[in-house]
């Protein structure tokens, strides 16, 4: 019997790749915190954190130590299992969707062209859903376990929006996919290299696609799940010290891939300059590469303040008010603009 041959560099290099995402993902989501409240801050004319450290920079840290040293706490009625189970499930379905985002072109190293992508799959779209999907399950798990019915209503809640909102976002990628003819991030990426951003030719897709993740990340003014007027603390009522950490992390998580996916989708990912060969510049294609992140990252902290800058700007709407705008709203929005472009794209054919 012969083995399969195995690409033990490529693995090593994946592996790598995969440390370094999954790094720099819990790097800006734990400084995203310190930024919400310093644009908070900044919104509100007050100064914000600034005592831990130069400007404050350290707060985080401390934040940090001060949940890892908390009081572990697991109601005694609850479902222990379960109750462990879910913070762990929706931490890890927020780091997934990483795998399928294109964080920058082909770079060289060691004689080794390597992509900046740990998984390149021609149905990225479809996997990046499924994966969303599962996040309502460590929501629903958790609020279930912890045997209160102030979580369980919590759960419901975030449970009843997020799938409300899935529609209308999958609706709107419809008319994307039938804009690139692809569901794979990486060929999207290259096509708005060639010729223009996938925002000016579905601007409406993408203002959809935006509300929607702000209701799939559970953020202002979407985040009745955990309204402190009637459900104490929401879903995770129960949780304390890391546990509640890690549901406090999946928020932040899902807003930095969220952003990633807008940029990715809408705004041409790594592309630097739109309408702009930038192979004209001459550099190496390492050097292009790191330009290409730099590009990327730029652009998900511009949608990450937009995050911010809404939660502190736009009261919460009331639960039906939230559920009316899914169903009869964006959703016949979606539908509105998924027919139109079927109809742009058989006018042009013809």
């Amino acid at each position: 019997m012969t083995l399969l041959a195995v690409d033990w560099a490529m693995v090593l290099e994946k592996t790598i790749f995969i440390a370094v995402i999954i790094t720099i993902s819990l790097v800006v989501a734990l400084y995203m915190t310190f930024g919400e409240r310093k644009v908070a801050a900044w919104i509100q004319d007050r100064v914000g954190p600034n005592r831990a450290g130069p400007f404050g920079i350290l707060q985080p840290l401390a934040d940090g130590l001060k949940m890892f040293f908390k009081e572990e706490i697991i109601p005694t009625s609850s479902n222990k299992i379960l109750f462990i189970l879910g913070p762990s499930l929706a931490m890890i379905t927020a780091m997934l969707t990483s795998a399928v985002i294109p964080w920058g072109d082909k770079a060289e190293l060691f004689g080794r062209t390597i992509t900046l992508q740990i998984a390149d799959v021609n149905i990225g779209i479809l996997y990046v859903f499924g994966i969303l999907s599962l996040g309502v399950y460590g929501i629903m798990i958790g609020a279930w376990a912890s045997n209160n019915k102030f979580s369980l209503m919590g759960g419901l809640r975030a449970a009843s929006q997020i799938i409300s909102y899935e529609l209308a976002m999958g609706i709107s990628l419809i008319a994307l996919i039938m804009v690139t003819g692809t569901l794979s991030l990486g060929e999207m990426v290259q096509q708005q290299q060639d010729g223009w951003w996938n925002f000016f030719v579905q601007p409406l897709g993408f203002f959809i696609f935006l509300v929607c993740a702000f209701a799939e990340c559970n953020r202002t003014p979407f985040d009745l799940a955990e309204a402190e007027n009637e459900l104490i603390g929401g879903y995770h009522s129960e949780y304390s010290s890391l546990k509640l950490g890690f549901y406090l992390f999946a928020e932040y998580i899902n807003m930095f891939i969220s952003s990633a996916i807008m940029a990715t989708l809408y705004f041409g990912g790594y592309d630097i300059i739109p309408f702009y060969d930038e192979s004209a510049w001459g550099f190496s294609a390492n050097i292009m590469a790191l330009l290409g992140a730099a590009a990327l990252f730029i652009k998900i902290l511009v949608f990450i303040f937009i995050f911010m800058w809404v939660r502190w700007t736009i009261p919460r709407f009331r639960y039906d008010q939230l559920m009316n705008l899914g169903w009869k709203g964006l959703i016949p929005l979606a539908l509105f603009n998924m027919l139109v472009t079927a109809a742009v794209i058989l006018f042009l054919k013809k």
